[in-house]
């Protein structure tokens, strides 16, 4: 390769993380715009570093090195997921920062075509099958239900049942107490597209006790 074909390679890895960067900046996800852009061009330096050492002294594996790659974006990807209550977050951006470097590995070894086509199905993929994911029947939306009640006996009991009559997942129950002597319950529950929202919410405020229901997606 040239000097402006090296170049050009690294410019193009760039602007493929960061079209890949912009989808997850604008959903306001931890890892965005530049961290995808230099995740893409970092790997397809190394990419090329590796072939270019291999092919001018013939020694080492440019594989090799490109594995590394790979095991040092699992340590990068790892930072961008949290777990919070019994959810975890994060997990799709750490795997589209593994895909992106994936694609400037292939723009490091020349195979441009494939990285231009890799970086428009990531994108169709964080972009439609998100949607997607909402309609399927199977999917369940993760909220956080925050419900002030009069602490009595039983109280629990009858909010958990009411949510179970639903057919809902809970994840995760939390009790607090309130400056005002009433008691706190913060429950992590997987809602399925068929469960109306506004309807629980409604029973669970008609349960004897319950002071205020909020709820967060």
């Amino acid at each position: 390769m040239t000097a402006i074909q090296l170049f050009g390679a690294l410019l193009l890895a760039i602007v493929l993380g960061s079209i890949v960067g912009l989808e997850r900046e604008t959903n306001n996800h931890p890892a965005g715009f530049r961290t995808h852009a230099l995740v893409c061009v970092g790997s397809a330096l190394i990419t090329i570093i590796s072939w270019q050492v291999y092919d001018s002294f013939q020694v080492g594996d440019p594989g090799r090195i490109a594995a590394q790659i790979v095991s040092g974006i699992g340590f990068l990807g790892a930072g961008t997921i949290m777990k919070e209550g019994s959810s975890i977050r994060g997990l799709t951006t750490a795997a589209s920062l593994w895909a992106v470097s994936a694609t400037g590995m292939a723009v490091g070894f020349g195979y441009i075509y494939i990285a231009i086509a890799t970086t428009l199905l990531i994108v169709v993929v964080l972009m439609l099958f998100s949607k997607l994911e909402q309609k399927l029947v199977f999917t369940k939306q993760s909220i956080q239900v925050k419900i002030e009640v009069r602490d009595r006996p039983g109280i629990l009991g009858e909010i958990t049942s009411q949510i179970g009559s639903y057919k809902i997942d809970i994840r995760n129950v939390s009790l607090s107490s309130v400056d005002n002597g009433d008691m706190e319950i913060m429950l992590f529950l997987g809602l399925t597209p068929k469960v109306s929202l506004h309807h629980l919410l409604g029973e669970l405020a008609a349960i004897r006790g319950v002071q205020k229901v909020n709820y967060d997606s």
